[in-house]
């Protein structure tokens, strides 16, 4: 299923339209739609709530290493290099597959498919908070660089200012960046010691949010061999604004040179497990050998890792099938023929991406008063309860997906998933959703199409701005990537049973993201009620901050409520951890969005490639990888 957005910081990009969260079916372990069964794993092998296949016990190592290959999606090859994603390069094909295998983010996430920091992968320690969450210290652990230097407080210095000088140029030359917040926040830094660094701002954070969703997107960058403003300049005092700006356009122009990436010496100098030794800029292919100065933990001896793109998702299980890919994804359309692995030679894992899947309401469409409609708590649990997550699941997944009850999903399991998202609050039931409807001023016609009969705006009427007449008729615009189409047309006619006429029209993921979306084209808001584009991943601190606060930057419908944006602002600058619970169990309850059921996302690998780590193919299935654990038994 696509994905858009991201509330994940740094993660997923607008403009990748192939992505897709996949269903598939196993014969050792299955995925659960009631949110409580547990698969249940052979003896040695690692599974969990809501996972698909299993992962094997750890092997024998060979004692030698290989190169081991990873397949790329159609349309996927990275093509920015610098860790400094812009908002138009924010992929995690950029990102995870790429950029994280040679400069290690601060707080690396998720551990495994885990949605928490994993310190062990993480160069820094956590920071030590003061000054009421306005000033942070962190202290840099032991690592190395590529060239012999040790990464101190003075690179974390240069990182920070490098992001400044890029955002005062443009907002969008930083994704994770948000119009006043961090690093627009900072008023002083200083580095009392080589592996210290103290970081004051003018307004509290909530130190949970700072850490996981904005410094668990910034990789540390190398002071000592990117401070300069051209390949032969001399070295700069990155600490003036000026200077900073220089070295960010700088690093920015040699990160649009792709053809130079495997030359450039600039991508030479990292930190994390790989260095990349070939790239082709034309299809996208590269190779990463081990970065043998690697401070972090990692299989010994540590393999080569090989990038292979592919133009189709045909073509791609093609080479599963012919076993000239090592570590591949299941393309949907090929889910029915997961059993088959086994006897190719591959072992198999899935999981949902961590994040949501959801249709959009368009709070402003005035036309048939849909706005005045769709603002009504009644009206979106009545959707709700329209919505046959269990049957969808069933009849369009291949019975491999989990149910989501809110913008936090329940698989893979986070520590703030709210109580009341954990079961289904408005489960499946039409006639449920029509006794809100009559409860609430309709003349329900099943099969019919119902209209307001008791307009006003007290109890048992239609509410504010709905006139008498008015009818339960809309129109739904969807992506047209299975298993969309299927899921829409159920909604729709579960809808109809109930007296809701959906109107729905196919479209395709980039059209729909320009057009069909408020903040992106307000000329177009008048022209579609609810829109399904596939969903959006959340961060590891999973706050809907931008997403569903009011005005915020990411934005689809122009929802608004007070309450909410209450509780958002606690999330993203209160001190309590759990406010972000509070948000999501209020989101759960509001719905607004109605939220779908989530895909499982399978990958296979070689029987002959092993981990020193389970969560070493764990995190496969939330679109990352971590191949310095993978290793050849054979």
């Amino acid at each position: 299923m696509t994905r858009f957005g991201s509330k994940r910081i740094g993660v997923l990009a607008l403009a990748v339209a192939s992505v897709t969260a996949l269903a598939a079916c196993s014969s050792s372990s299955s995925s659960t739609t009631s949110g409580t069964t547990t698969p249940t794993a052979p003896p040695g092998e690692t599974t969990q709530p809501g996972s698909i296949g299993a992962i094997p016990a750890a092997g024998t190592p060979s004692g030698t290493a290989g190169s081991i290959t990873y397949a790329l999606p159609p349309g996927a090859v990275p093509n920015w290099i610098l860790p400094m994603p812009t908002a138009a390069s924010n992929s995690v094909y950029n990102i995870y597959n790429f950029e994280w295998q040679m400069w290690s983010p601060m707080y690396y996430a998720p551990d495994g498919s885990t949605p928490t920091v994993d310190a062990a992968l993480s160069p820094v320690n956590a920071p030590v908070w003061s000054n009421g969450d306005k000033t942070m210290t962190i202290t840099v652990k032991p690592w190395k660089w590529s060239n012999g230097q040790t990464l101190t407080s003075k690179d974390l210095l240069f990182t920070f200012d490098v992001i400044s000088a890029g955002v005062k140029a443009s907002p969008a030359n930083w994704a994770p960046y948000v119009p006043g917040f961090f690093p627009s926040t900072i008023t002083s830094m200083t580095t009392p010691n080589a592996t210290t660094i103290v970081v004051n701002m003018n307004k509290a954070v909530n130190p949970t949010w700072m850490e996981e969703d904005i410094l668990g997107a910034v990789p540390i960058m190398p002071s000592s061999a990117w401070a300069r403003d051209s390949a032969s300049g001399a070295t700069l005092d990155f600490t003036q604004p000026a200077n900073a700006l220089k070295i960010f356009n700088f690093l920015t122009a040699a990160s649009k040179s792709v053809s130079t990436y495997a030359t450039n010496p600039l991508w030479q100098t990292v930190d994390g497990p790989y260095k990349l030794s070939s790239f082709n800029d034309t299809t996208g292919a590269f190779t990463m050998v081990p970065n043998t100065s690697y401070s972090g933990p990692h299989a010994t001896p540590q393999s080569n890792y090989v990038g292979v793109p592919f133009t189709s998702d045909a073509a791609e299980w093609n080479a599963v099938k012919t076993g000239s890919v090592d570590v591949a994804y299941v393309p949907e359309d090929d889910t029915p023929q997961i059993p088959q692995l086994k006897g190719l030679g591959y072992d198999y894992y899935g999981l949902p991406d961590f994040g949501d899947y959801f249709i959009a309401y368009n709070y402003k469409d005035t036309t048939g008063n849909f706005n005045a409609i769709a603002n009504q708590l009644y009206f979106r649990q009545a959707m709700q309860h329209l919505e046959d997550q269990a049957g969808q699941i069933k009849a369009y997944f291949d019975g491999d997906g989990d149910p989501a009850y809110g913008p936090i999903p329940a698989y893979p399991q986070s520590p703030f998933l709210p109580s009341n998202a954990a079961t289904n609050p408005y489960p499946f039931s039409v006639s449920d959703a029509m006794s809100l409807l009559k409860a609430n001023g309709w003349n329900v016609t099943a099969n019919g199409t119902d209209t307001c009969a008791k307009p006003g705006t007290g109890s048992g009427e239609c509410g504010a701005g709905i006139p008498a007449g008015t009818k339960l008729a809309f129109n739904l615009v969807y992506n047209t990537t299975t298993p969309i189409p299927q899921q829409v047309e159920d909604l729709a006619s579960d809808a109809k049973a109930a007296g809701i006429e959906i109107a729905l029209t196919g479209s395709n993921f980039n059209f729909i993201i320009s057009n069909y979306n408020d903040s992106a084209s307000t000329a177009d808001e008048n022209k579609w009620a609810m829109v399904d584009f596939g969903g959006e991943t959340d961060s590891t601190y999973p706050t809907q901050f931008g997403f569903l606060n009011t005005g915020g930057s990411g934005q689809i419908g122009d929802y608004s409520n007070p309450m909410g944006d209450s509780l958002i602002v606690n999330s993203v600058t209160g001190s309590n951890p759990a406010a972000v619970s509070a948000e999501a169990s209020f989101f759960t309850t509001q719905v607004p969005v109605l939220w779908q059921p989530v895909l499982d996302y399978p990958w296979a690998w070689k029987t002959n490639i092993s981990a020193t780590t389970p969560t070493a193919f764990e995190n496969l299935t939330q679109y990352d990888d971590t191949p310095q654990f993978w290793y050849l038994t054979k």
